[in-house]
């Protein structure tokens, strides 16, 4: 048998993850199998004597396919572009649904997710499917995107909260969300320990971003809510918004933002808290008047 043989029989193995990975990235078009086409071209080509990682090789090579297609894309219009930064989107919290807005609701949680998938700039993209889907290091996804890995989380967090807000988006709006969350914050003021574990999932991630790549991540029911009781202000003033279609806060003391989060709420438990802490990381941020 042939070295290139071979090497065909090996890259078949990984055919469907490759088309997995591209479908994540792409959605259903055709350019799926130009992409999974182009891999093996490549692969072909340069052959696979001193690769030790034959499977993330090809990840990565994929991944570059990819991200050149959406990067295409972004420059017909299609998509956003990279430079409209990781930000949230924040909006003030709406209270009532118009009809609209109910007919809207009624629509399928997949088609929700493909329409907020494809809002995604083309570097959120490649984050979060690389990351969340195919469990890529930030490290690795920051050289592909020629980016420290502290943006690469952001870019992440940015689109996972997107996503999260279309998975939920058909059954359950934000507003019915929103008791967890003034839930969560009436246990951190009375400092009540134990409700406030039970209102966060036992996996609850809570990710503070401070600007300037300070970021902080803090994992499990009891460390978030030990967290939540070392900082509740008595003085704080809570302003209920959206944030990436998530429910959120504006946290004001003595009429100053400090801090923005936003809740990824299922059920009754708190999956995810996003937090953007600081006046100057505040400052940054486009809040709603």
């Amino acid at each position: 048998m042939t070295d290139q043989k071979i090497l065909a029989e090996r890259f078949e193995e990984h055919r469907p993850r490759l088309r997995r990975l591209a479908q994540r990235m792409l959605g259903s078009t055709a350019e799926i199998d130009d992409v999974v086409q182009d891999v093996w071209l490549r692969v072909s080509a340069a052959g696979a004597d001193d690769v030790e990682n034959f499977g993330g090789w090809l990840t990565t090579i994929a991944s570059r396919a990819c991200l050149n297609v959406l990067r295409a894309r972004a420059g017909r219009g299609e998509i956003p572009l990279d430079d409209e930064g990781t930000d949230p989107v924040i909006e003030g919290a709406r209270e009532a649904a118009d009809p609209a807005e109910q007919a809207q609701r009624a629509d399928a949680v997949g088609a929700a997710m493909t329409v907020v998938h494809e809002r995604l700039s083309p570097a959120e993209r490649v984050a979060f499917v690389l990351h969340d889907s195919f469990e890529v290091p930030f490290e690795q996804i920051a050289d592909l995107l020629e980016r420290t890995p502290d943006a690469v989380r952001q870019l992440a967090s940015r689109a996972r909260r997107r996503v999260r807000s279309a998975d939920v988006a058909g059954i359950r709006p934000a507003r019915e969300r929103r008791p967890v969350v003034d839930a969560f914050f009436a246990a951190a003021r009375a400092g009540d320990f134990d409700r406030l574990v039970s209102l966060l999932s036992p996996e609850v991630q809570l990710r503070i971003d401070q600007g300037l790549s300070a970021t902080a991540l803090v994992r499990g029911g009891s460390a978030v809510a030990s967290r939540a009781l070392m900082f509740a202000a008595p003085a704080a003033v809570l302003r209920p918004v959206l944030v990436d279609g998530l429910p959120g806060v504006i946290v004001t003391i003595d009429g100053r933002a400090v801090s923005v989060m936003a809740f990824d709420v299922d059920g009754d438990r708190i999956a995810a808290i996003d937090a953007f802490a600081g006046p100057e990381r505040v400052a940054a941020l486009s809040l709603p008047v």
